[in-house]
């Protein structure tokens, strides 16, 4: 885990303010004996996770697609390519969305915005060194390569509201 006990806790009273505001609709199907706490979903989110991400266009439509998330320090981290549709409209209109669904007995939804950020800068290394640690084993070298020549972008998601659910929490 990434999280410090302060981060534990400031994500455990995001997760409980998100659900003190959810609708009649989600407040049934994640009841509190289906809500993954905050330490639950920090050990659960290890390495690479697949997140469809959520992004506006300019004329208000979504558009969504997969993307590499990692869970650091309390929030989802992604990268893609500088000319990406997805980081365009990120530095233009920084609303985002993104859902981890693995399967159907576990999820992960956040709402917020993207900060963005040079992956190249050593302020975020902790994120590059993430991306390295998933797919130097499975691409050996060639991986980090690329990631130096392909020079990403980052973004954090900022979250207003999340939402957990596991069937067996």
């Amino acid at each position: 885990m990434y999280e410090t006990p302060d981060e534990v806790d400031r994500l455990q009273a995001l997760l409980d303010a998100s659900m003190a505001v959810a609708g009649p609709q989600l407040r049934g199907i994640i009841s509190d004996d289906r809500r993954l706490g905050a330490r639950g979903l920090c050990s659960r989110l290890q390495g690479m996770r697949l997140l469809a991400v959520s992004t506006v266009t300019a004329d208000g439509r979504p558009l969504a697609g997969p993307v590499d998330g990692y869970f650091l320090h309390g929030s989802f981290w992604f990268s893609s390519g500088r000319d990406a549709v997805r980081m365009r409209h990120l530095s233009a209109r920084p609303a985002v969305s993104a859902t981890h669904l693995p399967d159907e007995e576990m999820s992960v939804t956040v709402h917020g915005r993207a900060e963005l950020f040079e992956v190249a800068d050593p302020a975020f290394a902790e994120f590059r060194q993430a991306m390295l640690d998933h797919y130097l084993p499975r691409q050996g070298p060639a991986f980090e390569s690329w990631l130096d020549n392909e020079n990403p972008l980052g973004a954090r998601i900022v979250a207003d509201k999340m939402f957990t659910f596991d069937l067996h929490a």
